[in-house]
């Protein structure tokens, strides 16, 4: 059994329409984010991340593992993307493979 505490991340984009009419500074600013969190992604602390092509408007999740609450935070606050979106954060309990 791990000891790390699983959240479900949900992105919410400026608007609805967010992914079909991004600028192009706020696409740079999405391409920053892809690849902040691809090291986190690389070392396992991402389970999951990816957009989700909801119809009532398109959003971002991830699924991560940390230690702390306070270290996601941490990760959060240090995204590119955070303050163009805004992050809902929800505790869960995850079903993963084992090591």
């Amino acid at each position: 059994m791990s000891d790390k505490k699983h959240f479900f991340l949900k992105l919410n984009p400026p608007r609805a329409s967010f992914t079909l009419d991004m600028t192009d500074a706020e696409r740079a600013t999405m391409m920053q984010h892809v690849a902040y969190w691809k090291q986190y992604i690389d070392d396992g602390t991402v389970i999951v991340l990816g957009p989700v092509a909801d119809p009532k408007g398109g959003y971002g999740m991830a699924v991560v593992a940390v230690d702390s609450e306070a270290y996601l935070n941490e990760l959060i606050s240090k995204d590119p993307a955070n303050g163009l979106n805004s992050y809902e954060v929800f505790p869960m309990r995850a079903v993963t493979k084992q090591p």
